[in-house]
């Protein structure tokens, strides 16, 4: 195969890999989208992400939250607002910079992200049910090579973080 040919053929694959990436990020916003619904109709993904992160990290400065974010400050702080304001998370004096507050999800705010995700919970492990645990595990080492810029044989292992959906 000539070097044309192989690099027609690499920027065929990955134009194929950018379509199912594409359909596959459509999907991933649906079901944002959805459990936002579930959480509070008319809630925004944005929104829905913000309240997440807090649920996931547990207790978080608005500040690191924006930079974990990449929000706007200002733009961070309504939405922490409207999610104050639905009950979902509080706000307490942070103990280490008394300028700050740390956010929690409220037992309310927990409640609500568990019925949210409840009709996903097992969509992914139903999907691949029928895949070789190899497969998966060699998803999983691929996806992880490309979220970190290197090889697949250079990859370290990936982490076992838990999703935002």
């Amino acid at each position: 195969m000539s070097t044309t040919e192989s690099r027609e053929a690499r920027t065929e694959a990955v134009r194929a890999l950018e379509a199912e990436f594409s359909e596959l990020i459509g999907q991933f916003r649906r079901i944002l989208t959805d459990n936002a619904n579930r959480v509070s109709p008319g809630m925004l993904p944005g929104a829905y992400k913000v309240f997440t992160t807090i649920a996931r990290r547990e207790s978080v400065t608005q500040s690191a939250l924006a930079e974990h974010l990449l929000l706007d400050k200002g733009q961070l702080s309504r939405t922490v607002r409207e999610l104050e304001g639905l009950g979902l998370i509080a706000r307490a004096p942070d103990p280490r910079d008394g300028r700050s507050s740390l956010l929690s999800p409220t037992p309310l705010g927990l409640e609500r992200l568990r019925a949210a995700r409840l009709p996903q919970e097992d969509l992914l492990l139903q999907t691949l049910e029928d895949w070789d645990v190899d497969d998966i595990h060699n998803l999983t080492r691929l996806l992880h090579a490309l979220t970190a810029g290197v090889r697949p044989g250079a990859a370290t292992t990936p982490s076992a973080s838990a999703g935002d959906s």
